[in-house]
């Protein structure tokens, strides 16, 4: 009888250990959902962004980016995690005048290092056009999960040219 009685509480407490297991899991995710918070750009301190880009419409190879080296067309951003993909395309109009014409086309891939292989891996998050407002033009670089330490790579495509197909690319 006593062992019964032990076994019988045992499953309870299982019972009891798997609900408080689903609740952790509601609260996890009601956690995701809250709205990004403001950054105080005049409180908190700027990030240094390692910004690659191309004028050929295509990312940089992964291969680019092995062993300590890095693609020689970099650009170094202050900016914040609250940085639009606008905003960073007008940054980087400043410093190339010929990504200003109207109609040019701005890819955005976040490369990062893969934690289960050796190598860097490419997300592409986004895109923009000069002259053009388009869906992704707010998106920002925390919706994104960039983490301080990856790099953003920007696909450039002139107005003349048809941008490479992609996933993540929609006309605007």
């Amino acid at each position: 009888m006593l062992a019964a009685g032990v076994g019988g509480q045992s499953e309870r407490l299982a019972g009891h250990r798997r609900k408080m297991a689903v609740e952790s899991r509601v609260t996890q995710e009601e956690i995701k959902k809250e709205p990004e918070k403001p950054i105080d750009r005049e409180k908190t301190c700027p990030l240094l962004l390692r910004v690659f880009t191309t004028n050929n419409g295509r990312h940089h190879r992964m291969d680019e980016f092995s062993r300590g080296n890095v693609p020689s067309s970099e650009l170094q951003i202050y900016t914040w995690m609250d940085a639009t993909l606008k905003e960073l395309t007008s940054l980087v109009k400043e410093v190339y005048p010929e990504a200003r014409k109207k109609g040019t086309h701005f890819n955005f891939a976040i490369v990062f290092t893969d934690p289960k292989r050796p190598g860097y891996r490419v997300k592409e998050i986004g895109s923009t056009m000069s002259g053009r407002k388009g869906t992704d033009d707010s998106m920002t670089l925390q919706s994104q999960k960039f983490q301080i330490g990856d790099y953003l790579d920007i696909a450039i495509t002139p107005p003349n040219r048809a941008p490479p197909t992609s996933g993540r690319m929609r006309p605007y």
